[in-house]
């Protein structure tokens, strides 16, 4: 065993996290790990267990490529494809989302299901943590699946980070933690510590609603933004420049973001979710989801009044949900790809970061587009010279140089 008496019993691991190797679940393992505790990180997936057992990210994550190598070499650090795994270690972490379905309501019958198929894997002495954004009252559905009349610890501690800068700032930002009963919140408090420089404690409820709201408030922020934009444009004004003088000096402004694709994974997801939980009532995110996946539709209109799409080629610039990352999770940029093709239009594709068969090089799709749309500006983008006979759609804070400037 690597470690002594932790609770009644003596496990082979300090933690185990199921969905291990995810987006959330990997950083969080590596942080742990890199602390000096022994971590198992529990997946299915076979493909990316491979790429880890060799010292390989499945996925971008700056500055865990090193720490990996370090974490294998010193043995702290297992990948495991079976659900076992689960008994062997002191802290149970949850990192596995919550899906929306066709209708954009939470799936929260296949969190729950997960929960049923490790419950028998489980011991009561073990401290469940819940760390994925959840619906709200999910932690009280975990209790009722495992037995209420038992003394089950469960805490809920929501991941705050950035995807990509995930390792930098679980170090850096304080840690939610919240449990369903003193000692579970102790328990979570103890683990966590080990890698975050504040702990925040809050109720259950508290906690559910700070991660929801905190997604909803930025995914505002961006449907404000691209509403200023789409207005500026119907005006014929560029509205980096009015945002530029909008902010500069200026406080009371300054937290407006430019304006661009806003997508991903979790901003949608999440002000769904508060809306579902709020029986539908949350029309100021249902008119921000309106805002920003309607932005596509709008780049498209002001094409089609200017162009027959039938006759030009256009090319699309980054196809993941962020810049300099590898993630096409829920992209804006292919919904603004079909349109496009609906409405006849010769698409080309060309990212960075993401392998596909069908992409070209960025080079090669500025050569042959008639227009190009900067989807993601990847930092690569901005050293680019467009020359000028092409149309260049940008949304983003950052002016590019043609060919005879």
């Amino acid at each position: 065993m690597y470690r002594t008496n932790i609770g009644r019993r003596k496990y082979l691991f300090d933690l185990v996290v199921i969905g291990g190797l995810g987006h959330l679940g990997l950083p969080l393992g590596l942080a742990f790990a890199h602390k000096g505790l022994k971590v198992c990180l529990c997946d299915l997936d076979s493909k990316k267990a491979g790429l880890l057992k060799k010292g390989k990210m499945p996925f971008i994550e700056y500055g865990t490529e090193k720490i990996l190598r370090n974490v294998l070499k010193k043995k702290n650090l297992k990948i495991s494809l079976e659900m076992n795994s689960v008994s062997k270690a002191k802290y149970v972490i949850i990192a596995i989302g919550t899906p929306v379905d066709e209708y954009l309501n939470p799936r929260i019958n296949n969190f729950i299901k997960i929960i049923s198929r490790i419950k028998k894997y489980l011991h009561k002495d073990q401290a469940i943590i819940v760390c994925s954004t959840v619906y709200p009252g999910t932690c009280k559905q975990i209790l009722k699946v495992l037995g209420e009349d038992e003394e089950w610890s469960i805490a809920y501690c929501p991941e705050r980070t950035v995807q990509g800068y995930a390792i930098k700032e679980l170090s850096e930002l304080p840690n939610i933690v919240a449990g369903m009963t003193d000692k579970a919140l102790e328990e979570a408090c103890d683990l966590f510590s080990v890698i975050s420089r504040k702990i925040i404690k809050t109720s259950i409820e508290e906690a559910e609603l700070i991660k929801l709201f905190s997604n909803a408030w930025r995914y505002i922020k961006f449907a404000v933004t691209n509403q200023f934009y789409m207005i500026a444009e119907n005006l014929g004004v560029d509205y980096k420049r009015v945002r530029k003088f909008m902010v500069e000096e200026y406080g009371r402004a300054i937290t407006l973001p430019s304006a661009g694709f806003a997508a991903g994974p979790c901003l949608l997801k999440d002000t769904m979710q508060l809306a579902a939980f709020n029986n539908n009532n949350f029309f100021l995110g249902h008119a921000a989801m309106m805002i920003n996946e309607g932005l596509p539709n709008f780049i498209v209109e002001k094409l089609r009044r200017k162009y027959d799409l039938s006759k030009i080629r256009v090319g699309i610039l980054g196809m993941t949900f962020k810049a300099d990352i590898d993630d096409i999770r829920e992209s804006l940029s292919y919904k603004l790809g079909k349109i496009l093709k609906f409405y006849g239009a010769k698409v080309l594709y060309s990212d960075e970061f993401v392998k596909d068969s069908t992409f070209i090089p960025k080079e090669k799709l500025i050569e042959n587009s008639d227009v190009v749309i900067i989807a993601v500006l990847h930092s690569v983008y901005k050293r680019l010279r467009i020359p000028n006979k092409i149309e260049v759609i940008n949304l983003w804070d950052h002016n590019f140089k043609t060919e005879t400037e």
